[in-house]
């Protein structure tokens, strides 16, 4: 790859982007938003989370191409690729819980072979690594210097330790080879085309308000997290894309949200009379969760823009035509 240094915020305009797990949640708004930016895009996923659904306003489109492939096994794209960024991985509890050694392979071998074929095109390399690489943190905020609390033994580990892996690989790679890599640490992030049986809060909450189900809080509810809706995110990572920088870097709003809060927050949007049961919370579950993301701010010149309650406000919408379409929605 060329030494020449790409500003931040460049446009991708002619570039040949792979993005791995491409029919999941933030991997078709990518795949959408590169698109959007003139860049050619090599969609590829196994569709073991990801949903063809995600990408069927992308069918035809001239300069998308979908692959159906597994990132653990090894497989070639033909032709020059300027930039991949890795999604590929179960990323909700639900699913990683499901498949707890699919999720460890997906950050082992398919890190390898992701950043393999970077080596061999000569192409920016995007991890998308996560919060959760902090685990239970006793740091507060998380900054990108923090090594993180986590239980490498728990069942949360096989999602944890699969992104510690990943940026250990991605900073090997870059050390012996050269290749132009790039971690993003991505905070949780939320929108339109979650599924709403991933077991994150979110999606969680909105299904259950507009079923008129009561909402299902783990724990008392005081645990907090920091909430960033989608545009922000991809935003985010295609200005970390587009720059010359290695990170780690934080993605995600620093504004801090109790669950309970954020329950109350849903119903009033909703307009749902739900009512609140307390249910055990997951094992290693962080009780705190807010970026520190002064280095996205200096270095990528990014910082989230959409308030939580417009964020929740578009997502409830998405969610609610969803389930009208689907004949599942009540209240």
């Amino acid at each position: 790859m060329s030494d020449v240094a790409r500003p931040t915020g460049a446009s991708p305009g002619s570039e040949r982007v792979v993005v791995t797990g491409g029919a999941g949640f933030l991997g078709s708004h990518l795949c959408r938003a590169l698109l959007g930016a003139g860049s050619e895009v090599v969609c590829v996923d196994n569709l073991c989370t990801g949903r063809l659904t995600n990408l069927a306003d992308l069918d035809g489109h001239p300069r998308f191409r979908f692959v159906e492939a597994d990132v653990t096994e090894p497989f070639t794209i033909d032709g020059p690729v300027t930039a991949i960024a890795h999604l590929a991985c179960a990323a909700s509890p639900v699913d990683y819980f499901n498949l707890p050694v699919a999720t460890l392979r997906a950050g082992g071998h398919g890190t390898y072979n992701m950043l393999e074929m970077a080596r061999e095109k000569g192409a920016r390399f995007l991890l998308a690594s996560t919060s959760e690489v902090y685990g239970d943190p006793l740091v507060h905020p998380q900054t990108e210097e923090y090594w993180g609390n986590v239980n490498p033994v728990g069942p949360r580990a096989v999602y944890d330790e699969s992104k510690r892996f990943s940026e250990a690989m991605a900073v090997a790679f870059r050390g012996e080879f050269g290749v132009d890599t790039a971690i993003a640490r991505i905070f949780n992030s939320y929108g339109p085309s979650m599924r709403s049986d991933d077991g994150r809060v979110v999606p969680t909450f909105i299904s259950q308000a507009l079923r008129g189900e009561p909402l299902s809080v783990m724990s008392d509810g005081r645990q907090t997290r920091s909430l960033c809706y989608v545009d922000d995110t991809i935003d985010g990572l295609l200005a970390l894309l587009n720059s010359t920088e290695a990170g780690p870097v934080n993605l995600g709003n620093p504004n801090e949200i109790s669950v309970l809060e954020l329950a109350e927050l849903i119903t009033e949007i909703t307009g749902s009379r739900s009512t609140l049961t307390y249910i055990a919370p997951h094992p290693d579950d962080p009780r705190r969760r807010k970026p520190d993301i002064e280095r996205a701010r200096t270095r990528l010149g990014w910082e989230p823009r959409v308030a939580l309650s417009d964020g929740l406000k578009r997502t409830v919408e998405w969610f609610t035509l969803t389930e009208a379409v689907t004949g599942g929605m009540s209240r």
